[in-house]
């Protein structure tokens, strides 16, 4: 989901400064979070909207990461050495978990972030401890509207050094997720990272590998997977529903233009990356969760038929997966119509089509279409998301200590079939293997 903005990299500069007032390790932590987000800018040279991209080179990525992470590792440690019960007081040297509560950090204060918010203060083992954006004003909105009684942080950097943020919340542009989680993770904060995590495969291997390094908990938010369709649909595949499952086809149809609040980066090659990274990924990832299945091959094909965006705004992909299992996905941002989240799911005894049921095993006598009643997931506006649901998953994944099913683990294969399929339409429609390279 889209947030809209990210620390413009020349707020950082004044954080070089030498100041009198802090400890010379604390200026150090100043240096490498704020080189951090100028370094790899500059290190690939990218532009948007005059400001430079935070992108990062593995090189750039694997030395800044372990600068910053020397503390927060420490501080991990010692989380990780107590109980569920133990975390929810101090540790000795750490003053997270304040209240008994895990501090929250919203950094990226567009539409989505507002969402967030309100899923996270309805916890009850959450505080928000800060809110940060590239515009002071917009954090500040976001308080106030929400009575937040939280602190609005200057810059990523001191979100970073705050001790008593145990969870970074990340939503801004596309194009800053994977170098601010990097950071983040390297400093010892878990992860809620708004979709897409990435816009290249180099960013996608270079997220996993820190995350894995850092020891640290994710949840990637593909919020489609708390949504009572998708939850009732596995149900239903687990179940048998429909025999053996030999066709998938899970589309994205969400006609975004001007009005759009996340356009001035969203249509952008630069931030945007492509329609299966900024919007399909959530068809993508559906596909992955249902079936459980993995995509070993891809074939795809994409016009941008109105020419507003900077990358093909329409896709449609022909999947293949490891047990011959075949599939279809398409994402149309062109799409005059209200937003459509198509689900067909076929199967040897049986076929899901959204909420209608055909089951020869669980209803034999029936003569017509079964429906559920449930909640579907068919409007893009994000207080229609789960969340609720998808906040509280990774607070109980935090306190249990256990990994996420939508982890940033789990997160890298579906951008990998989505940057799969961008390759594909790159080289004419010719079918891309999986698993990639870099």
């Amino acid at each position: 989901m889209p947030g809209t903005s990210f620390p413009a990299h020349t707020q950082f500069v004044p954080l070089l400064a030498v100041d009198n007032h802090i400890s010379t390790a604390q200026h150090q932590r100043r240096i490498t979070a704020a080189y951090y987000c100028l370094g790899i800018a500059a290190g690939m040279g990218e532009k948007l909207g005059g400001r430079q991209s935070a992108v990062p080179s593995g090189r750039v990525v694997r030395s800044l990461a372990a600068v910053a992470g020397r503390r927060g590792l420490q501080r991990r440690r010692l989380l990780d050495r107590a109980s569920p019960k133990t975390k929810t007081n101090q540790c000795e040297g750490d003053s997270s978990m304040i209240d008994g509560k895990l501090g929250v950090a919203i950094h990226g204060v567009g539409k989505v972030a507002y969402a967030h918010a309100a899923s996270w203060r309805k916890n009850p083992h959450c505080r928000i401890v800060s809110v940060s954006s590239r515009r002071r004003e917009s954090a500040q909105r976001l308080v106030d509207t929400l009575k937040l009684d939280c602190r609005v942080a200057e810059s990523f950097e001191e979100v970073l050094a705050d001790p008593r943020v145990d969870i970074v919340n990340i939503s801004g542009p596309n194009h800053v997720h994977t170098p601010q989680a990097i950071a983040a993770a390297a400093a010892g904060k878990h992860l809620m990272i708004e979709k897409p995590m990435c816009i290249s495969m180099e960013e996608n291997m270079a997220l996993r590998d820190a995350v894995a390094r850092a020891g640290v908990y994710s949840v990637v938010s593909f919020v489609l997977r708390w949504n009572p369709l998708v939850i009732n649909l596995k149900s239903l595949l687990a179940a048998g529903a429909i025999g053996e499952l030999f066709y998938v086809e899970i589309d994205y149809w969400h006609g975004l233009g001007e009005s759009w609040t996340g356009w001035e980066w969203g249509h952008t090659l630069a931030s945007g990356a492509s329609t299966m990274l900024t919007g399909g990924c959530h068809a993508v990832d559906a596909i992955r969760y249902l079936t459980g299945l993995e995509v070993t091959e891809v074939a795809a094909f994409a016009n941008n038929k109105k020419g507003k965006f900077e990358y093909p705004a329409n896709v449609v992909a022909i999947l293949r997966f490891a047990d011959g299992t075949i599939g279809k996905t398409s994402a149309l941002f062109d799409a005059e119509m209200p937003y459509t989240f198509n689900i067909d799911l076929a199967g040897t005894e049986g076929t899901l089509r959204d909420n209608r049921i055909w089951s020869k095993r669980l209803l034999p006598g029936q003569t017509g279409w079964s429906t559920m009643q449930t909640i579907l997931p068919d409007s893009g506006a994000v207080d229609h998301h789960p969340f609720d649901a998808q906040m509280s998953h990774l607070v109980d994944c935090i306190l249990q200590q256990r990994q996420s099913h939508c982890s940033v683990a789990d997160a890298y294969k579906t951008h990998e079939v989505c940057i799969a399929i961008d390759r594909s339409i790159a080289q004419g429609g010719r079918p891309v293997k999986l698993p990639l390279e870099a």
